[in-house]
């Protein structure tokens, strides 16, 4: 049955679920602030890229079953779920999660809240943000607001298909709301009886209470930021021993309890997600009084940014001092099929070399709008033959296809100096090395390969 809903908040994952929303159906009113945002939706452009999403926000606006405001007006009167998707950034200055996006989104909404609609939360917040907007809800509309939490489980180059074909839904119910339960399973029912091409039955619809679906989505995070952590230290053990990380992770990821996901070493983690979820983790359990239990996150973290600085220390015993030194970064998005520059470790590294006096050369097949927009102590060049000339050294920041599938020789025949540090274990090293290049490799010893 098609429902109508709006989407509050327009960014990464509210442009996302607007267009999947419409997608499956519904009548969809998306709501956003930001002026450059809403003109370009309008316009039926993405602020930001998504592989298959542009495509599918023409078709959702020539259907007319998706419009774009800058407000609510009386049209939100009529919604039957408003999906709250505003960002929670950290805060400056503190491991903490920024909520104060969310409560302004309630109080915009509450006089155009009905009694029957239900608020459903899709924003990662601290365990506990919901039971404080449903109070400031209520209080604003006068009548007890229904709000539910439905955490996102988006990844960043796939997330149409994973808001269309999710492995789970999950929903926290306050004190068994039947009511809200039954609307969230219409809203969903699309994805659940196949209509979207998931096998009918097989994507499962887990409700729950408020605050344990409010941790489903950092717990997650945590759990999978820890997992690259975990093999990235298991690199430095087999740097300083000689041991291969790429095939201890294939050796302990045959074991079914432990999986070969999210086991591949490199320069780490990063993006709009998992490196403030587990700060904003560690922040909300002090306030709980059990900062305790998630002290191992700081480790995480501290490994996390430890392998950005060891390609920095590779390049120095490459090169001795980087002043004057020219080096080509390839990528500056957190990862392939994606221009977010969010902590990239990619981003990351190319600034810490130009702060060590390189001339740092920036190639990225999508996100290089961004880096000259805000770094310029980067050298941003669009074709990466031209970027490559002249160059002492190459590092691979991001796993683009395109440069897994680089013409290795005729890049050696423009660089000064034929060394390559891969910091994401991604190139084809056989046919580098045959091309003459020195290939290093973060957790390997590829000079006996």
């Amino acid at each position: 049955m098609a429902m109508k809903v709006t989407v509050i908040g327009l960014g990464y994952l509210g442009a996302t679920h607007a267009v999947a929303m419409a997608e499956m159906g519904h009548e969809v009113i998306g709501i956003e602030a930001d002026e450059r945002k809403l003109a370009a939706l309008q316009a039926g452009k993405l602020p930001f890229y998504e592989p298959g999403l542009d495509e599918a926000l023409t078709r959702v606006i020539a259907s007319g079953r998706i419009t774009f405001k800058a407000g609510h007006d009386e049209d939100s009167r009529d919604a039957q779920v408003h999906f709250l998707c505003v960002g929670t950034p950290q805060v400056t200055g503190s491991y903490a999660a920024d909520t104060s996006y969310l409560f302004s989104a309630v109080d915009a909404l509450a006089p155009y809240l009905s009694p029957s609609s239900v608020v459903a939360g899709k924003s990662t917040v601290p365990v506990g943000t919901a039971k404080t907007l449903t109070e400031r809800l209520s209080a604003k509309a006068g009548f007890d607001a229904k709000l539910v939490w439905n955490p996102e489980f988006l990844r960043e180059g796939t997330a149409l298909e994973d808001s269309l074909r999710p492995d789970r839904i999950v929903i926290g119910v306050p004190n068994n709301d039947l009511h809200s339960e039954q609307v969230m399973r219409s809203v969903y029912e699309p994805i659940t009886n196949g209509d979207t091409g998931s096998a009918k039955g097989q994507t499962p619809f887990l409700v729950m209470d408020v605050p344990t679906s409010e941790l489903v989505k950092v717990a997650a995070n945590s759990f999978l930021a820890t997992k690259i952590s975990f093999i990235n230290a298991m690199a430095e053990i087999s740097e300083a021993s000689g041991a291969d990380a790429v095939a201890l992770a294939e050796a302990i990821g045959m074991d079914a309890r432990i999986g070969s996901q999210f086991l591949r070493n490199g320069i780490g983690f990063g993006g709009g997600c998992l490196p403030k979820d587990i700060r904003a983790f560690m922040a909300r359990a002090q306030e709980l009084g059990v900062g305790q239990a998630v002290d191992f996150l700081a480790d995480v973290d501290a490994v996390n940014l430890r392998r950005r600085q060891r390609v920095v220390d590779l390049a120095k015993r490459e090169l001795g001092e980087l002043n004057n030194k020219r080096i080509l970064v390839l990528g500056a998005a957190f990862k392939p099929d994606s221009d977010d520059l969010r902590d990239s470790p990619a981003l990351s590294v190319a600034t810490k070399l130009a702060q060590a006096g390189a001339h740092v050369v920036i190639h990225d097949p999508m996100a290089l709008h961004g880096v000259r927009a805000s770094y310029p102590q980067l050298d941003p060049v669009d074709d990466v033959f031209e970027a490559a000339k002249g160059v002492d050294l190459v590092v691979l920041g991001t796993e683009w296809k395109f440069y897994r599938e680089l013409d290795a020789a005729k890049l050696a025949g423009l660089v000064s100096n034929k060394t390559v540090i891969d910091g994401r274990n991604a190139l084809p090293y056989h046919a580098w090395q045959a091309a003459g290049w020195k290939v290093i490799a973060l957790g390997r010893n590829l000079e006996s390969a």
